[in-house]
């Protein structure tokens, strides 16, 4: 199996969307717990691809881009782009749900919550790892060795910058995403009770 691996860019939309969607749900399939299948992308992988504050790399094989990795070099510069350029459309198109709780939300309403009350990184995480990334990857490619090439790909992008780390967060049930990270040097910055986020220093 040839993958390709290349910079991410508009014309990859459609697929991000599908990848975002088809690992949303803990690395599983989301497609059935979420009534609007555009949301997970709108959230964790358009931005990236449209903004110039973000920046990512494809992974393609014959059949199409099967993963990603999306991310931006200074989380706290994403943050006031998404908050000036992209929430305002997305707000207006969902309804807010009145709170930032999960308990008792839909899956949808879940992210409703984010989009209206986006949830900064923490300040004694960017202090040192500025940087932050998502990374999904179809069944197909899964277990193909194609995840840390993406890793390498964009941790190199970020050294090349200066950056001096980079953090993601994931849930605890994805035990084999946790250990996957944890491989590649990723260490834990904080504990939640239903997420870790962890960091990889750089340089």
């Amino acid at each position: 199996m040839t993958v390709t691996i290349r910079s991410a860019t508009a014309a990859d939309l459609g697929a991000c969307d599908e990848i975002c969607l088809r690992t949303g749900w803990s690395g599983e399939d989301a497609t059935a717990y979420y009534t609007d299948p555009a949301l997970l992308g709108q959230v964790y992988a358009r931005p990236y691809l449209l903004l110039p504050e973000g920046i990512g790399f494809v992974a393609e094989d014959a059949a199409g881009v099967a993963g990603y990795v999306l991310g931006t070099p200074d989380t706290r510069r994403f943050e006031e782009a998404c908050e000036r350029h992209w929430w305002p459309a997305l707000r207006a198109r969902h309804r807010d749900p009145g709170t930032s709780s999960p308990v008792g939300l839909s899956p949808d309403d879940r992210l409703h919550a984010l989009i209206h009350r986006p949830v900064p990184a923490p300040e004694e995480v960017i202090a040192d790892f500025p940087a932050h990334l998502h990374i999904d990857l179809l069944p197909r490619l899964q277990g193909s060795g194609t995840g840390r090439v993406l890793i390498e790909r964009f941790l190199g992008r970020l050294e090349a910058a200066g950056v001096p780390g980079v953090h993601l967060g994931v849930g605890r049930a994805n035990e084999r995403a946790v250990g996957f990270y944890r491989h590649l040097g990723f260490t834990t910055l904080l504990e939640r009770p239903d997420a870790l986020v962890l960091g990889h220093r750089l340089g």
